[in-house]
């Protein structure tokens, strides 16, 4: 039977091109010898087997570094056929867009810096707060503001890098972003001693790689290469290289697989301990 969309792009050329971010540590980001890794790449380099299987031929891979904000125009267009981030899978988006199964389950909290009084998101009334463009927090947070008549001072950055910037030399007094990215930016940085992740989660989401939509082969044979990570439960192993054990840095996030997270990996077949 003759392959349709992605799959039969990457057949014909004998390429896929893969999406990744520089610096959403541990999902995707660069090492110091300036290469892209991460736990999103990991994930991506298992499809990556699968697809060989599929086509019964090496594929080539192509890198391509995407921004929260070009990470969609990028996928639409077919200069990626896959993006290796960090991405929400959120319902406005599954109506143009393509997801794998759920790699990760995070929300967003604040960064400020120690000693500023920020306790929680109703201290931040007068204050300014950096988001990243193109994340699902700079349509969201803006709104949960107005909701709670605060008024917060909203300013936007490219990427998270610059987001946290913004937060260092003092034009923010807060970088709201997802836990998860906060403590691995954090875990990055030597001068984390001088931030803290404040207040209770503001918002729930869950992280998958992204594709085009309805595009039926590819994502069937992304959805075998997750049968697979599950049960095999190779996926743990990647999750503990990335969130347990020190990064390419010599840091470590010691982030436990959450229980949420662990019922969703047993759900598509990862076996009990």
């Amino acid at each position: 039977m003759p392959y349709t969309g992605t799959l039969k792009k990457i057949n014909d050329q004998g390429v896929i091109r893969l999406g990744y971010r520089e610096n959403s540590p541990p999902f995707a980001f660069l090492a110091d010898n300036g290469k892209p890794v991460g736990y999103s790449l990991d994930l991506c380099e298992v499809i990556v087997e699968e697809l060989a299987g599929e086509l019964r031929k090496d594929i080539r891979v192509e890198m391509r570094p995407v921004t929260p904000e070009n990470r969609f125009d990028l996928i639409r267009s077919g200069e990626i056929d896959l993006e290796c981030g960090s991405t929400v899978n959120s319902i406005e988006r599954r109506k143009v867009f393509g997801f794998s199964p759920t790699i990760f389950v995070t929300g967003a909290k604040t960064l400020v810096r120690r000693g500023s009084g920020i306790r929680s998101f109703a201290d931040l009334g007068g204050k300014t707060v950096v988001l990243t463009r193109g994340t699902v927090h700079s349509e969201v947070i803006p709104k949960m503001a107005a909701r709670q008549k605060l008024a917060i001072t909203f300013i936007s950055a490219a990427d998270h890098q610059e987001s946290f910037q913004a937060l260092v030399s003092g034009k923010a007094d807060a970088f709201i972003n997802d836990d998860v990215q906060l403590h691995g930016m954090l875990a990055e940085t030597r001068s984390a001693a001088d931030f803290r992740i404040v207040g209770d989660f503001l918002t729930y989401a869950d992280y998958a790689l992204t594709m085009r939509k309805d595009d039926t082969d590819f994502a069937e044979v992304v959805d075998r290469a997750f049968t697979r990570l599950m049960g095999s439960r190779e996926i743990v192993a990647i999750y503990e290289k990335w969130f347990l054990r020190p990064l390419p840095h010599g840091v470590r996030l010691n982030l436990r697989m959450s229980p949420h997270l662990e019922e969703l990996f047993r759900v598509r077949g990862m076996p009990s301990d």
